[in-house]
């Protein structure tokens, strides 16, 4: 879901966000202005405060050609109300590194806006499916692989189901991906229940009612099938998943195509959480691996404490 907790965001961070404005920024020929490599979603998001919409470090050079290698681009999808710089300002350097065409923008919220990915879960996929066909025009290239944090590792499927992306997209990466919605540990169960609240929940985050676990939208998208052949499909999901409750409806349906894979047997020193995932070391390597499962390797096993603890 990708919910953050921004109380934390002072006025005093945002200063600090401003003078850091414009260090590690580039910019070239058909290369959007992008933001230095970042350690945390936290320190990402305090940054992304006095530059919410530039472009995450290594993402959007628009002049790139797909390797041999490498022959899909890439498309980062973003989490409820993270925007791409939030999201990804450390694993889009390591794809780019390692030969990618990478790409991220920012949909489902106010054009400019810190919180995006909040509106419509298929309004925000129609935007998606509208910037991958501008980066296969632009790359040249005949598909995409996308990986996705929380919502933006479940509304593909939406996509792929209903706006022709089973033609257009090869793999599939979730991070903690809201495939069948969360219950926040009951709490959101209950909320739900009580006159008024999914009114006005739905008022600032459309997305967070339809992630419900048993909401209308959800059930939609998964009725008759959770995935198509043709496509690879992988979840990475974190034992100690704070935000998609329980962490195990993170998981698709078994299928040959699909791929569960829960990092804590991977790595069982690894404490990451829902809003560390994109940032941790262990799910990064797994990234890597899914998306070229030829030149795998196993990813270091460091311990790794959640983002907010």
């Amino acid at each position: 879901m990708g919910m953050t907790t921004r109380g934390w965001l002072t006025a005093a961070a945002a200063t600090v966000a401003a003078l850091l404005l414009g260090a590690g920024t580039s910019q070239a020929a058909g290369r959007e202005p992008t933001g230095p490599v970042q350690p945390n979603i936290l320190t990402a998001a305090v940054y992304s405060l006095g530059a919410p919409t530039i472009a995450p470090p290594g993402a959007n050079d628009w002049d790139c050609k797909p390797s041999e290698r490498h022959p899909n681009p890439v498309l980062l999808s973003n989490g409820t109300t993270a925007n791409a710089y939030e999201n990804w300002a450390n694993l889009s350097q390591k794809l780019a590194d390692a030969g990618y065409c990478v790409f991220a923008g920012n949909f489902g919220g106010a054009p400019g806006a810190f919180l995006q990915t909040v509106g419509p879960i298929a309004d925000t996929a129609k935007a998606l499916a509208a910037f991958g066909d501008r980066i296969l025009r632009a790359t040249g290239a005949s598909k995409l692989d996308v990986v996705g944090h929380s919502q933006g590792g479940m509304n593909v499927r939406y996509w792929i189901k209903y706006l022709g992306g089973a033609d257009k997209i090869s793999r599939l990466v979730g991070l903690s991906p809201s495939n069948h919605g969360t219950d926040l540990f009951g709490l959101l169960s209950t909320l739900e229940m009580i006159p008024g609240v999914p009114a006005g929940l739905g008022a600032v985050c459309q997305a967070c009612n339809e992630q419900a676990v048993g909401s209308d939208f959800l059930t939609d998208l998964n009725a008759g099938g959770e995935t198509v052949p043709g496509i690879q499909y992988t979840v990475l999901q974190t034992r100690y998943d704070d935000v998609v409750t329980p962490y195990t409806s993170a998981f698709l349906a078994p299928a040959a195509n699909v791929r569960n894979i829960l990092l804590q047997n991977v790595c069982g020193l690894d404490f990451t959480d829902h809003l560390g995932i994109t940032y941790d070391p262990v799910a990064e390597g797994l990234v890597l691996n899914a998306l070229d499962p030829a030149h795998a390797k196993t990813p270091p096993c460091v311990p790794v404490p959640p983002v907010i603890g």
